[in-house]
Order: C-alpha cells, then sequence, then structure tokens
C-alpha cells in the first residue's frame, strides 16, 4: 500500500466511541506518517471537541437518535437524517477515502453505508459484547468487523469477525510513577487505600447521588481516600456538596485529564461498565465495582459488566441497587487485599492486547487488496 492514502473515521457520542476512535487514527498515523484521515462525527456532541483537540480535521452532520417516547419529533430527526446523508455524500465526493471506518454512534450509520454504496471498502469497531443497532445494520456490506468480545456470531457474519479487543487510550499504559508518587499528584495520601470513582466524561446521576449522599461516611472513613470524576453535568452539584461536607479525603474534578495517574492510584476503580471503561480495566488488571447504566440501547452495560462479573473479575451493582450499597461495598472490598487480588488477576486474564496494531493490520489488508 502507498503511504500516503485517506481514511474517513465515522461516529462518536460518548467516550466509548470517540476514544478508540482517536487510538485507531493514532494506530494509522503512527505506521503511515502521510496518510490523511477526516472524521466525520454528529454535530454538538462530544466528538466536535475532542477530535479538534487531538489534531484531527472533523465534520459535523446534524444526524440524531430517534424519540421513543414523542413519535412526533422524529419528523425532525427523519429530517436530519436526510440532511446527513446528503452531506455524507458529498464528504465522499471531496475526500474520495480509500476505507471508511465506523465505530459506532448516529454519525456512522448514514456516513458508512453511503460509503457502502459507493463501493467504498468499509471496516466496523464494535466495542461491546451485545452489537449496537448501527454496526449490526451495516454489518452484511462490511469488510471487516473488528469485535472485543467472543461469541459475536449471534450479530455478524462470522467470515467477516476479527477479535482484536478494544483500542484504549495508550497513554494509560505508560504511567511513569508509582503508586505513591501518583497520590501525591492528587493531593492524596502515599500509604492510603484509594478509590477512583468515574461515570465517563459527562458524569453518572446515580454514582454522582450515591457519592454525595454517602460524603460524610466517606470523610469520617481512615484510612481510605477517594478520586471522584464527576463528570462536567454534575461538576456544579458535586463542588456545593464538597463545599458543605468539606472532606479532605476526597478530591473532586468534572474530568480527570491524567487518567494514567489516576488509574495508577487507584487499588480499586467504581466505574459505568462502557466496553472503553472495561478494557482498560482489563489491560490494567485493576480491581473494580461496576455499575451499568440502565440508559443505553440493548442494556448493553449490563452484558459487559456480566461477562467480568460471572468471571470474578469484578462486582456488580445494579443501578437500582447502587444507592443502597455502592459505598458501602466500595469500602468493603477496598479494604480486602485478599478479594482486590483475586478480581485483579482474573480481569488482567481477560485482556486482549495489541487492539490498535491489530485493527490497523485489517486496514492495510483492506486497502492492499482494493
Amino acid at each position: 500500500m502507498e503511504k500516503e492514502f485517506n481514511v474517513l473515521i465515522s461516529g462518536g457520542g460518548t467516550g466509548g466511541h470517540i476514544f478508540p476512535a482517536l487510538s485507531i487514527a493514532g494506530g494509522i498515523k503512527e505506521r503511515f506518517p502521510q496518510a490523511n484521515i477526516l472524521f466525520v462525527g454528529a454535530f454538538g456532541r462530544m466528538e466536535m471537541e475532542k477530535v479538534p483537540a487531538a489534531g484531527y480535521e472533523i465534520i459535523g452532520l446534524p444526524v440524531s437518535g430517534f424519540d421513543r417516547k414523542n413519535m412526533l419529533r422524529n419528523v425532525k430527526v427523519l429530517f436530519r437524517l436526510w440532511k446527513s446523508i446528503r452531506m455524507a455524500k458529498k464528504i465522499l465526493k471531496d475526500f474520495r477515502p480509500d476505507i471508511a471506518i465506523g465505530v459506532g454512534g448516529y454519525a456512522s450509520g448514514p456516513m458508512l453505508k453511503a460509503a457502502q454504496k459507493k463501493g467504498i471498502p468499509t471496516l466496523l469497531q464494535e466495542q461491546n459484547s451485545y452489537a449496537g443497532v448501527t454496526n449490526k445494520l451495516l454489518a452484511k456490506k462490511a469488510d471487516a468487523i473488528c469485535v472485543a468480545y467472543e461469541g459475536m456470531e449471534k450479530f455478524f457474519p462470522s467470515e467477516k469477525i476479527v477479535l482484536t479487543g478494544n483500542p484504549v487510550r495508550q497513554n494509560i499504559l505508560r504511567c511513569p510513577l508509582s503508586k505513591e508518587e501518583a497520590r501525591e499528584k492528587f493531593g492524596l495520601k502515599r500509604d492510603c487505600r484509594t478509590v477512583l470513582v468515574v461515570g465517563g466524561s459527562l458524569g453518572a446521576r446515580t454514582v454522582n447521588n450515591c457519592i454525595i449522599a454517602s460524603l460524610p461516611k466517606i470523610a469520617a472513613t481512615e484510612h481510605v481516600q477517594f478520586i471522584w470524576q464527576s463528570g462536567k453535568y454534575y461538576d456544579a452539584t458535586a463542588r456545593q456538596a464538597m463545599d458543605e461536607v468539606k472532606p479532605g479525603n476526597v478530591r473532586q474534578m468534572a474530568f480527570v485529564t491524567n487518567m494514567d495517574e489516576a488509574y495508577r492510584a487507584a487499588d480499586l476503580v467504581v466505574s459505568r461498565a462502557g466496553a472503553s471503561s472495561i478494557s482498560e480495566l482489563q489491560l490494567l488488571g485493576k480491581p473494580s465495582v461496576l455499575v451499568p447504566s440502565p440508559n443505553v440501547a440493548e442494556d448493553h452495560q449490563t452484558k459487559n459488566a456480566l461477562a467480568l462479573a460471572n468471571r470474578g473479575a469484578a462486582v456488580m451493582v445494579t443501578d437500582a441497587e447502587a444507592p443502597g450499597k455502592l459505598i458501602d461495598t466500595a469500602l468493603s472490598l477496598v479494604a480486602d487485599e485478599t478479594k482486590l487480588k483475586s478480581l485483579g488477576d482474573n480481569v488482567a486474564k481477560m485482556a486482549l492486547r495489541d487492539s490498535v496494531t491489530k485493527i490497523v493490520n485489517r486496514v492495510v489488508e483492506i486497502v492492499d487488496k482494493k
């Protein structure tokens, strides 16, 4: 394959889609510095901020999801879809990609469908153990489907499946600090058990409410400290709660930019069960309490969490159970060295490594074949 070629990457909506997409782009640029990469996302969504910040060009489509509660609103949704399809055709004409990569999310539907109709090779990357609707619709005409879980034949043609694992933010695997040094970076004690709470980049209402309700208990707990990523939507509420209780053993922030150091500092992670988060926990061998979000398509986060919990690789607390047991579970678990080691060992065994390399290899094969 020639070193200079055009790659279109489409999808987004959440960090779970965007971070894998950026990892794939980084893998392509590392191997082929002259490659031209264009992202296509959904206008107004998170990718429109994160992708340019990573140094890539992005075009936003006006596409949005269907409203299952108010069907009348879908008139606007259909108009936006029609407009997005027209824009997708123009993008293909102007950019002339050698391959289009879809990572799931609103924008990847019209963009990848348009590419397939034009005969442009497509590769899909499915992060979850339960395939998303968009990828299922695109699978029949895709050239390859890169997955992170075994048994995906129930969703996709078996001959197109490539087991690669999920690409993750590479910097989280390269933290140069010791656990004690990482804790100091957050203004925490070096020798104190540490819980990292992450609800995703936007935040998780239930997880945040559990922390807020338990701040007095956390503040009174000796030998345990917390790093709390509340997400930008809940930052003001979280800061108000912190001001009222003033716990000396909690560091709260809207978004943790140095996630490599946060992971290194932590003995236990409390997290939603998004595919990217789970892949990071597997690669790092981190014990976790997973609280699946009930507000996702096909309840795929519960399926993700069960894939770990059933192997003794994580503890699952449902969203409904969380108010009554999440913090107590975390405090009990972080003090149990034997259980922490067992969870860490088991989750590390599930890791699929070198995902980006495997996906880039498949991209090369597809483009060379073309």
